[in-house]
């Protein structure tokens, strides 16, 4: 797929374009067009095969390439709060600055309307697909079934992203010829409603033979139909949805086991990430079931950005320097407390796969060299009482090394002050890449994960869990699923703990051939640093046995939130282990928000949310360059009829 991806694209954004075409009118040139393609090229096979590659771009490929997806996902909830740069702060604070306009901090603020005007373009591109692909005469399953499938797929996915931000919106399930002006609202109710049934018929359209997680296939089809209806039967829903909550959720579990079934899980979690070069073996595995193309091809007009987001700032400490491993840091994430406290520190390996908390020291002077230790973040218990200060400038000894770490920063100390405070943080490095062509270029290269079947087998836990309260089964049902995933992030016997890798590693690719002295990638992670046990390689066990038995970093959870119910509480067990699976991955705002567990959870962990969050934050405002576009019975809205549109609270 990327090599017909990067073949095409091309001939992709010129379908692409043509759309804005379609409301001109017919008589404005009347001549033969001989060097451009008309609409007409949407007749032809070529033509429909050339508009699913742009719409492949579109849909997938740049969400990523700038700052929307990780401000609509992942501020404002427990996992991340602002980290060095507060460019979308409005994002995560919830304040007077986040509204149907968000008041603009710099040029890097993401405007209100970024996601919805992405979304829709989206929707257009997939009803082009949708009647071109219907309406052309032709016997090829390549378009009757696959470009077809796909393009309901993109329609259902874009709609379902929309109903989990906005709730109703409106439904635009047919071609512009043109200007229209005159929309509105679907409930969500009917907005699920035909997210199911294009879904569906991507389902029974697609089959499993076009190649993933490149290509939209049937188990992606099946694992985004799973999750369309995981979401109409949740809280935020609840209104409204217990006609069909019961058959969901057991379609959810029918679904679900079947993607599992196709995409095993990859042996160790850390195999995921371990990104060496683009079009590695990391980007192709099993369990990966649907993603984001990208390519080291740099006449390429869309690159991945999310390499910058989570990174902290580590250039501007003592004996540091900014290099093409630490990436250029952007610093607009940092973990909560949250974040740091859900992982068994001790047990679970997810934590130390997935965060970054050591950096070789690359500006030698006196008696550091190149190669030292220059950065610690030690994530210590709450019990842990060996430390004075968060902050250890040159106080804190390296074993290894007997020297002093310039730049040693912990969790847990007695002055209180924390991570939370101090603005430097354990990077999440799920997205570095290091296959750039400079330290400054943003130039991603690395595909990202839009699907994997870790997060099928937690919709198929919590389907289990919500079928339960409706008189169907046992809260335990659910463990197998959870288990599976926690059997994989367990140590195994032999596994050096403090062993650690992320895609600095592709370093070795990239046409800059920076020297290795330079490098402030550490293959080494401060896991007995912070655990503050010895040496060992045992095998360890996290199954859970019982739902009477939950693990001690979910009952802090469950305490800290005053859950009582047998379903809260499991509940909450899948929201955490999502978090210890997922974070990171652009999942977090929509499930908290569905579920509605974002406020209390917001103001529980995210301190810069916890001031100004409201019930009402479930949802996203109606951006107001939508509202102030439209027409009603040919007359612009006005205010009234606007703020009727307007999702309450804005």
């Amino acid at each position: 797929m990327k090599r017909i991806f990067n073949k095409n694209i091309k001939a992709g954004m010129i379908a692409m374009a043509l759309l804005a075409m379609t409301s001109c009118n017919d008589d404005f040139l009347n001549e033969d067009l001989t060097t451009q393609r008309s609409t007409d090229f949407y007749n032809t096979e070529a033509g429909i095969q050339s508009l699913v590659i742009g719409a492949y771009n579109k849909v997938f490929a740049i969400p990523f390439s700038n700052e929307v997806q990780f401000a609509t996902t992942n501020y404002g909830t427990d996992e991340f709060h602002v980290g060095g740069d507060g460019s979308n702060a409005p994002w995560n604070n919830y304040d007077g600055a986040f509204q149907s306009i968000v008041t603009t901090t710099n040029s890097n603020t993401v405007a209100a309307n970024a996601a919805w005007d992405n979304y829709y373009v989206g929707i257009s591109l997939a009803n082009q697909i949708i009647k071109a692909a219907t309406e052309i005469n032709s016997t090829s399953n390549a378009i009757k079934k696959t470009a077809l499938g796909e393009g309901y797929f993109m329609r259902g996915f874009n709609y379902l992203h929309l109903v989990r931000q906005y709730g109703g919106v409106p439904l635009k399930l047919d071609v512009s010829t043109t200007v229209e002006l005159e929309f509105t609202r679907a409930t969500a109710e009917e907005v699920y409603k035909q997210v199911i049934a294009d879904l569906t018929q991507a389902y029974e359209l697609l089959d499993n033979t076009a190649g993933a997680p490149a290509r939209i296939t049937k188990d992606a089809a099946a694992h985004y139909l799973a999750k369309a209806l995981l979401s109409r039967a949740s809280e935020i829903n609840d209104s409204w949805n217990s006609s069909t909550k019961a058959a969901d959720l057991a379609k959810v579990v029918s679904l679900a086991d079947e993607v599992i079934a196709h995409h095993p899980l990859a042996a160790n979690f850390g195999d995921i990430w371990n990104y060496t070069k683009p079009n590695g073996t990391n980007e192709t595995l099993p369990e990966l079931i649907l993603s984001a193309q990208f390519t080291s091809d740099l006449s390429s007009t869309t690159f991945n950005f999310s390499h910058v987001i989570f990174t902290a700032r580590y250039d501007d400490l003592p004996y540091m320097q900014r290099d093409l491993t630490g990436m250029r840091p952007y610093s607009r994430l940092s973990p909560t407390y949250f974040t740091y406290d859900i992982y068994n520190h001790v047990n679970d390996s997810r934590f130390w796969k997935t965060f970054r908390t050591k950096h070789r020291l690359n500006k030698g002077s006196g008696i550091y060299a190149n190669g030292d230790l220059g950065v610690i973040y030690i994530i210590n218990s709450k019990n842990d009482t060996r430390f004075a200060k968060t902050k250890l400038s040159g106080e804190y000894v390296y074993e290894k090394t007997k020297k002093t770490v310039p730049n040693a920063y912990v969790a847990y100390a007695a002055d209180g002050i924390g991570l939370m405070v101090e603005p430097r943080f354990p990077s999440l490095t799920k997205h570095f890449d290091a296959a750039r062509i400079a330290i400054n270029d943003n130039r991603g290269m690395r595909d990202e994960i839009v699907a994997r079947s870790a997060e099928t087998y937690l919709m198929a836990a919590e389907a289990k869990i919500r079928l339960v309260k409706l008189g169907q089964g046992s809260y335990s049902d659910a463990l197998p699923y959870i288990n599976a995933l926690r059997k994989r992030a367990a140590y195994k016997s032999g596994e050096n703990r403090s062993s650690y890798t992320d895609g600095a590693a592709a370093y070795v690719v990239s046409p800059l051939n920076q020297n290795v002295d330079l490098n402030s990638f550490m293959t080494e992670n401060s896991y007995y640093e912070s655990n503050n046990i010895p040496v060992t390689t045992a095998a360890t066990d996290l199954e859970i046995s019982s739902i009477s038995n939950l693990p001690e970093e979910d009952q802090a959870v469950i305490t800290k939130l005053g859950l009582s119910s047998d379903y809260d509480k499991m509940l909450a067990l899948i929201l955490n282990e999502r978090t210890r699976e997922l974070c990171g991955e652009f999942h977090r705002w929509e499930d908290l928000s569905r579920t509605k567990t974002l406020v209390s959870r917001a103001k529980a962990y995210n301190p810069g949310a916890a001031q100004y969050i409201k019930d009402y934050h479930v949802l996203r405002p109606i951006p107001q360059t939508f509202l102030d576009a439209i027409f009603s019975n040919g007359n612009a809205l006005t205010s009234s009829e606007k703020q009727n549109m307007q999702n309450p609270g804005y």
